[in-house]
């Protein structure tokens, strides 16, 4: 999954908000939901206070390498520099996020944005009993929606557009626009076989350096 901020203090309640849900999905554990939101929450604070041009966007990327094994948080910013962990005095108010992302991954890094200017800062959580892999169900037509991915012809097509029309005798159907081939024109109840637990996207991400205006919440894709 991946997703943009906007570069102000709310964006750390969403980031950690897009987390959980994803989470609930993957049938996280208590354990592992609660320590990835703390880290996801350091990296995109330290995120938001690099300082960088008003119009670059945070982005971040979770992902799930297989039942059992790592969780990983990537959180890129357009700033310079590379973030440190410090080791604070117990009157320091601040300069513990890191330390705190070092105490609960199983490892963390920084690496160089491959396209354009910033960086990634990336941390890995051992989370046993995640499952990434979305359920197939079959539901009636008419409740499909944009951005869900439907089983058409043997092969996975992402859904871009949805309407419904009435037959001439008065009954429904709905036409469901693809992301590749023809159109399905199904009657309303006809079942359709669809992945459950799937995001909701309005259209393909962009990088970070392309958006021309901060958004006022997550962008999200999956």
């Amino acid at each position: 999954m991946n997703f943009r901020l906007s570069r102000c203090r709310s964006s750390v309640p969403r980031a950690r908000a897009v987390l959980r849900a994803k989470l609930g999905e993957w049938r996280a554990g208590h354990g592992t939901a609660e320590d990835s939101e703390l880290v996801l929450s350091e990296l995109v604070t330290n995120a938001l206070r690099v300082p960088a041009p008003g119009d670059r966007l945070v982005g971040v990327r979770i992902v799930c390498r297989g039942r059992g094994k790592l969780l990983r948080l990537e959180v890129s910013d357009a700033g310079a520099g590379r973030p440190e962990v410090q080791r604070p005095s117990e009157m320091d108010a601040a300069g513990r996020g890191l330390l705190l992302v070092e105490t609960l991954a199983h490892r963390w890094g920084v690496d160089e944005r491959q396209a354009g200017i910033g960086k990634t800062v990336w941390a890995e959580l051992v989370a046993p009993g995640i499952d990434p892999a979305p359920a197939e169900m079959d539901v009636a037509a008419v409740t499909v929606r944009p951005g869900q991915s439907v089983r058409v012809w043997g092969t996975w097509r992402t859904v871009h557009s949805v309407r419904s029309e009435r037959y001439a005798s008065g009954g429904l159907f709905v036409v469901i626009g693809l992301d590749d081939g023809p159109a399905l024109r199904l009657h309303a109840a006809e079942p359709v076989t669809v992945r459950t637990g799937e995001a909701i996207a309005a259209g393909a991400p962009r990088d970070i350096e392309s958006q021309e205006q901060p958004t006022a919440g997550p962008e999200v894709t999956s």
